[in-house]
């Protein structure tokens, strides 16, 4: 019975992470356009099919459809199954690292924000305030039930955040003549701030900036050196708060540790 349970629970976890990543795909495809993300039923967007229940179930439908639409034959894109698939994952690590407390719940909230960002950003080059002002209230209100984050840690982590992008986006104006990052990265780094505290901005930051950097020199190389090519910043700030989420400590036990040592 043990071993049954063993395998039983994580399957679980795992399948309703997928379902409710197949609602996130419907906030990615419709918050941008300022649809409901309630009503109509989810639909083919190039024919208007009206999916059956067989046609949505996360995953394995795309697989039973060959990826394309039952009516009109239309590809579907790969980003559905992605998007279910990465929820699953994210459901099934955050259950591993904190088990059934109130942490799994609100983190996975967290997290579920930050694959619609990620998305959404990428797509239109955006992040909602849908997602990000509702997420920074959620994230100091959940700072009353995190056992490791004080409402002052979030409180900070929000002032911290946007006050720091703020003041990036305000200098880079002042120098380039030119808007560098958008209000909706401050605002995201503010609720990256509201869920993970204060103590969390400096690695978020130090992270996105290096992988942002490195994507940025190899897209710029592939556009030929165009430096003013406009990159999506959210995506590395929700892949550094995820980091930091799960190795944050870790990973700043052993920076001290090496800068101690240098």
């Amino acid at each position: 019975m043990i071993n049954l349970l063993t395998f039983i629970w994580p399957a679980l976890v795992f399948l309703l992470g997928t379902c409710i990543g197949s609602f996130l795909n419907v906030c990615i495809c419709r918050l941008p356009q300022n649809m409901s993300i309630v009503k109509p039923g989810s639909a083919c967007p190039k024919c208007g099919h009206r999916l059956k229940w067989w046609e949505n179930i996360p995953i394995l439908s795309f697989l039973f459809l060959k990826g394309k639409c039952r009516s009109c034959g239309t590809r579907i894109s790969l980003r559905y199954p992605t998007v279910e698939l990465l929820s699953g994952l994210l459901a099934l690590a955050l259950w591993y690292r904190f088990g059934f407390g109130p942490e799994i719940f609100i983190y996975f909230y967290f997290s579920a924000c930050l694959i619609i960002v990620t998305f959404v950003d990428l797509s239109h080059r955006i992040i909602p305030d849908a997602v990000s002002l509702s997420g920074i209230a959620i994230g100091f209100l959940s700072s009353f039930l995190l056992p490791g984050l004080s409402w002052w840690d979030s409180l900070l982590g929000i002032l911290m955040g946007g006050g720091i992008l703020f003041l990036v986006a305000w200098g880079y104006y002042i120098l380039a003549h030119r808007e560098g990052m958008g209000g909706g990265d401050i605002k995201l780094l503010a609720m990256i701030g509201a869920f993970l505290g204060w103590q969390a901005i400096p690695l978020v930051i130090l992270l996105s900036a290096a992988v942002g950097s490195v994507a940025g020199l190899a897209l710029m190389s592939v556009q030929k050196g165009d430096r003013h090519m406009a990159i999506s910043y959210g995506p590395f700030l929700a892949g550094a708060a995820l980091i930091t989420l799960f190795w944050g400590r870790e990973l700043t036990a052993w920076y001290l540790v090496f800068i101690s040592r240098g």
